[in-house]
């Protein structure tokens, strides 16, 4: 029914547009003539003015080559009219026909090389926003194409290489081929914590049989993403799929903690302490965890859970210092970019702009996230701060169209807006 009524829609306004087309026109090829009428009297007019010695010489001589002049103009116009005049019906007929014929062709083109069927990817997010509007289907061949020419610049790119995958395994009507798979581990390789290298690996290992494997890393996977992920309602949902047909009970995930875990006798000796000396317990069990990476410093999960238990303390420099270790290991996905840049701008005083360091992991996580409320707003100050006023407004903008219209922050906002704009 939806496509009857816009097919419908694009007829009225086709036919529309076409109609002044097929109304008869006034035919203007006499006009010509008759100018050149005109001019030939005023040409005999100068004349006998000449010649009767009321014009002067050289009075004469002037506007005999102006009236010249209009009658080339004239008899030039005449012959186009002419040329305009021989074939009235392909004037006519030939916008019409080209206009449906357009369309027509497109669609037949479409339905022949285009896969209107194809399922949407699951895992591709901001990085792939450019192949694909909201609500349409992803531009598959343009993805891939776009992923290539990024690899023959950086041969190493993960994020390239996981778009290459998702290419190739949609353009294989899901199947992930082994091109794929070689992309997939290269990407792993480079970024351990791309979800979806991760998820095309566990499809290609429930592909090949080994549901279990697929199972257990689809489940670390959504064990460490964070509760809002957009791709974790599919990935539970491929998880129930693949354990009922594997007859594997798959049990509910537990929720894990990056901070350390102390033991059962730890647990009961920390009941009886004061607030306090709970704090200080926990504090010593986040130093211990830092001794022991320095004796083994190529620990990257190590390195994450430290990050993250400094950032829980309130420890943002050690909490970054852990960040950068971890992403020298194999660079952090969009959701720790996002955790290690708040921890670079807490540690600013109010009003100061965000640290060169802070500015390159804010601009990384842009690239990944370009709605990121967090990159929006320090980008843009870091840009007001080194006199890019114009960019500061730009980010602002995009930050303030995204916030809920009772957002407190939208005041504050729109002053910083006026103010970049202000001359």
């Amino acid at each position: 029914m939806l496509a009857f009524l816009l097919a419908l829609l694009t007829t009225a306004t086709v036919g529309a547009l076409l109609w002044p087309l097929l109304r008869p026109r006034t035919d203007h090829r006499a006009r010509p003539s008759g100018e050149l009428a005109i001019y030939r009297d005023q040409l005999a007019e100068l004349e006998r003015e000449r010649a009767a010695g009321t014009l002067p010489e050289s009075e004469a001589a002037a506007a005999r080559i102006e009236i010249e002049r209009r009658i080339l103009a004239a008899g030039a116009a005449a012959e186009m009219a002419t040329v305009s005049a021989s074939s009235p019906a392909l004037h006519k007929w030939l916008p019409p026909v080209l206009s449906l014929a357009v369309p027509l062709l497109a669609l037949g083109l479409y339905l022949m090389v285009g896969r209107p069927g194809l399922p949407a990817a699951p895992f591709g997010g901001a990085r792939v926003a450019d192949h694909a509007a909201p609500g349409q289907q992803l531009d598959v061949p343009r993805l891939i194409a776009d992923a290539r020419a990024r690899l023959e610049k950086d041969p190493d790119d993960p994020d390239a290489l996981s778009a290459l995958a998702e290419g190739l395994t949609l353009e294989a009507g899901g199947t992930v081929t082994q091109p794929a798979v070689e992309a997939l581990r290269r990407a792993l390789a480079k970024n351990p914590d791309d979800p979806r290298t991760i998820y095309y690996l566990g499809l290609h290992e429930a592909q090949s049989g080994d549901s279990r494997a697929a199972i257990a890393r689809w489940r670390a996977l959504e064990a460490r993403s964070t509760p809002d992920a957009p791709y974790l309602g599919l990935l539970r949902a491929e998880i129930a799929r693949v354990a009922r047909v594997a007859g594997i009970e798959v049990p509910p995930a537990a929720p894990q903690s990056s901070m350390p875990q102390p033991s059962r006798e730890q647990q009961e000796a920390m009941a009886g302490l004061t607030p306090e000396q709970r704090q200080q317990a926990i504090r010593s069990m986040v130093e211990g965890l830092a001794a022991r990476l320095q004796d083994n410093p190529q620990d990257r999960a190590g390195w994450l859970r430290l990050a993250n238990a400094w950032k829980v303390l309130g420890e943002n420099d050690k909490a970054a210092g852990a960040y950068a270790r971890a992403d020298a290991l194999g660079p952090v996905d969009a959701r720790l970019l996002a955790d290690w840049a708040e921890t670079h701008v807490r540690q600013l005083e109010p009003g100061a702009p965000p640290s060169a360091e802070a500015v390159a992991i804010l601009e990384r996580l842009e690239k990944a996230e370009p709605r990121n409320a967090l990159a929006l707003f320090y980008l843009g100050a870091a840009a007001y701060a080194a006199g890019n006023k114009e960019a500061a407004a730009q980010r602002w903008k995009t930050l303030l169209a995204l916030l809920p219209a009772d957002a407190p922050i939208r005041p504050l906002l729109e002053a910083r807006i006026k103010e970049a704009e202000a001359r």
